[in-house]
């Protein structure tokens, strides 16, 4: 085990030790939607979409998950050819990485995913998430789509090599309206830049010119979103 050693004593000051195991038990409770053909007999692996509300769908009733984005699409009927995962954040909080990771593999564990197609994306709140976890997990994502998110790019400037190659290979498609008093655009405008200036090849942004804090029925109802999700496969760090 490394020891960081300290050749000099700081002047009035004494050099401590801290061993200590810290742990804690997450839980959360979430939507799951099958496609309309998984059969837990087969052995096709699906692709995975995470899905992250925003703050006003925090809360103990999940049925204000389905409000919006892929879960209100597939309460409507609508068919998506992915696992789609949609988490409730409880109130008073903020989305933890930790809950989302185990949630993800307990999921591909219990479930047919392919784990190199798994998707993230988020409104709001979980905006700010989908840009978090995109900095801090990049080879965890084949795609992430964050809407009128925005965040710190400090990860980014401090992240490992290792990560730094996979953000290169990330692709992320931001969504934000010009009108957003709640979240500015320059929230995602900034990410975009610091995600390019961290070598991201593939970081874009679409601007609703009408739109205020309310850009993600447009963008989850398109279904190119989908489409373009399905176009990305995890890609080896080079």
């Amino acid at each position: 085990m490394a020891t960081n050693k300290i050749s000099a004593q700081p002047a009035g000051q004494s050099v401590q030790k801290l061993d200590v195991k810290i742990s804690r038990t997450v839980t959360t409770h979430f939507l799951l939607a099958l496609p309309k053909d998984y059969d837990a007999k087969a052995a096709k692996r699906w692709p995975l979409i995470l899905f992250l509300h925003g703050a006003g769908e925090r809360g103990a009733d999940l049925s204000k998950v389905a409000i919006h984005g892929p879960p209100k699409l597939v309460a409507a009927g609508q068919e998506l050819p992915f696992i789609v995962v949609s988490p409730q954040c409880p109130d008073g909080e903020c989305w933890s990485d930790d809950m989302l990771l185990g949630l993800l593999d307990s999921v591909s564990t219990q479930h047919h995913v392919d784990t190199n197609r798994i998707y993230l994306t988020g409104l709001s709140m979980g905006g700010f998430a989908s840009w978090s976890l995109a900095a801090k997990y990049p080879e965890r994502f084949a795609a992430v789509a964050p809407i009128c998110g925005g965040g710190t790019t400090i990860d980014l400037l401090l992240t490992s090599k290792t990560k730094r190659d996979a953000i290169k290979t990330l692709p992320i498609w931001a969504f934000h309206g010009t009108k957003d008093t709640a979240v500015p655009l320059a929230e995602s405008e900034r990410m975009v830049v610091g995600f390019k200036r961290a070598g991201c090849q593939q970081a874009e942004l679409t601007v609703y010119p009408d739109a205020g804090h309310d850009s993600w029925t447009e963008t989850y109802s398109n279904l190119k979103l989908y489409e373009w999700f399905l176009s990305h496969t995890r890609a080896v760090a080079k």
